[in-house]
């Protein structure tokens, strides 16, 4: 007999809220505080648990959570052998490369004409997976250095001329005098399941999917579409 009860992996952070609200609108409502330390929260049909959101897909892949939310960036930068199931449409965000102001049209030169640059370039990111793919794939020399965070700081001191990271209003990189050069591609939050999960317990994770997507065209304001 299929057991049907699941194990969410959520993640904390700005996507936490979304996913609260969206897993309410499906019927999976959890009674998570922000910022609370307690990790692990039961309810009648789930079991949630709040991780990082880099780990998400670890949990998922290795069979600790049946399903999960995940941003897209994550998830192309983690490379985990999961089933990615469904858009939710929130928290998007843009990959893209930056450079200081004072430096930006060296740096598009750099990233549009790499033939005409001689030497390495030193890109510092979060994103080591999708900088170096990027840059590979434009046949740019590119020494990528990973950092935890502030990449936004890497220019001011010397690291690094050019930052990859993900942006969405652009903010913290005016705020830092850092313009965008150009963009590798955008991210929203995905539903990914575990994929002996989503064969040992189908109808649930297929029933959270549906409720899922008729909970993104509620808050989109339209209509449901019936199959005939």
């Amino acid at each position: 007999m299929e057991d049907d009860f699941l194990t969410i992996a959520l993640p904390k952070g700005r996507l936490l809220p979304d996913s609260l609200k969206v897993m309410a609108l499906a019927g999976f409502p959890c009674d998570i505080r922000e910022g609370t330390r307690k990790l692990a929260h039961e309810t009648p049909n789930a079991r949630f648990i709040l991780a990082r959101p880099g780990d998400i897909p670890v949990y998922v892949s290795y069979g600790a959570a049946d399903v999960g939310i995940v941003g897209k960036d994550v998830l192309i930068e983690e490379g985990r052998d999961v089933y990615e199931i469904l858009d939710l449409e929130f928290g998007f965000c843009r990959f893209v490369v930056a450079a200081p102001r004072a430096f930006a049209t060296e740096a598009h030169l750099a990233v549009s004409a790499p033939g005409r640059v001689c030497g390495r370039i030193r890109v510092a990111t979060k994103f080591p997976r999708v900088a170096e793919t990027f840059f590979k794939h434009r046949g740019i020399h590119a020494e990528i250095i990973p950092l935890r965070g502030g990449t936004e700081l890497a220019p001011q001191a010397g690291l690094a001329a050019i930052v990859v990271d993900v942006v969405s209003t652009g903010r913290t990189l005016r705020e830092n005098d850092l313009v965008v050069i150009c963009e590798i591609g955008t991210s929203t939050a995905r539903l990914i399941a575990n994929r002996a999960s989503f064969g040992l317990k189908s109808k649930r994770i297929k029933a959270l999917t549906e409720a899922l997507r008729r909970a993104i065209v509620a808050q989109a304001g339209g209509k449901e579409v019936v199959p005939g």
